[in-house]
């Protein structure tokens, strides 16, 4: 059993040690947790289980603290994608929400499997998710006085593998903050979180970059194709850097590889399978 998250760059958030501290602080109560939850659940269960204490978690640009939007808005978007079946599920905009990634889940056996804006708002009320409103004092204040409208790259994500070897990915965002209303991001794309039986992979950095290069499906299709983890994720960077691209990215393969990567030292991650490591 293997377990990887991250919490996007720390660049996002702020530059001081003691939210440095606090954030890697953060990662690994969670990732703990995560690896206990996985003990007795599948790899689904436990990435939207792990990205939902990311979504609550004040610290992350993900749920509750997400970056708000040009027009004063708080929209996020979340996907998550079982390598079992081969099912990805998304929500893109949707607003008024506590978790993202918990109302993507509930369209993994829908037909229609991702949702935009009203209509994934809708959905949610339906499946009895309630108001709620994640825009913290803080973000509020960010956006009032036009604060942090450079390098907000911040996401949170999760993948995992369980007893079984099944492999499933979590993505969730608030968005890079003062975009074009209804800006879509990668993280609610196969772009930015992919998963299939042979590898699994959540990104992070600025979105366009990412979809760009198809980053997470890219790397994935590697390892199907055989290539190694480390290798098909440094091959994919290699093209990133053909458009100055920015990103990082979290992976686990079938054959037990954990690996993370980011084109600039500043992606907050931790892991746990058996034991514990956090970086920044």
């Amino acid at each position: 059993m293997k377990l990887i998250i991250h919490g996007g760059f720390f660049s996002e958030s702020s530059s001081n040690e003691e939210t440095k501290i606090a954030k890697q602080q953060a990662l690994s109560k969670i990732v703990t947790a995560g690896y206990e939850y996985l003990q007795s659940h599948t790899a689904l269960e436990t990435v939207t289980y792990v990205v939902s204490l990311l979504e609550d978690d004040e610290l992350f640009n993900a749920g509750t603290g997400g970056q708000i939007q040009s027009d004063g808005k708080l929209r996020m978007s979340a996907s998550l994608m079982d390598g079992k079946t081969l099912r990805f599920s998304g929500v893109i905009n949707i607003e008024d929400v506590r978790n993202p990634v918990k109302i993507a889940v509930k369209l993994l056996d829908k037909e229609d499997r991702v949702l935009s804006g009203p209509g994934a708002l809708a959905f949610a009320r339906q499946n009895g998710f309630d108001h709620y409103n994640p825009i913290t004092p803080k973000r509020q204040e960010e956006f009032d006085e036009k604060r942090n409208q450079q390098n907000n790259k911040g996401t949170v994500g999760c993948v995992a593998m369980d007893a079984e070897g099944n492999i499933a990915a979590a993505t969730s965002t608030g968005g890079k903050g003062f975009e074009i209303p209804c800006r879509v991001s990668d993280s609610a794309t196969v772009a930015g979180n992919y998963a299939n039986q042979y590898a699994g992979v959540s990104c992070t950095g600025v979105g366009e970059d990412i979809v760009n290069t198809g980053l997470a499906l890219k790397i994935v299709t590697r390892v199907t194709d055989g290539m190694p983890l480390q290798q098909a994720t440094e091959k994919s960077f290699e093209e990133l850097k053909q458009i100055d691209g920015f990103a990082g990215v979290i992976a686990i393969s079938s054959n037990g590889e954990i690996y993370h990567t980011d084109s600039h030292p500043y992606m907050v991650w931790a892991a746990f399978d058996g034991s514990l490591q956090v970086f920044n």
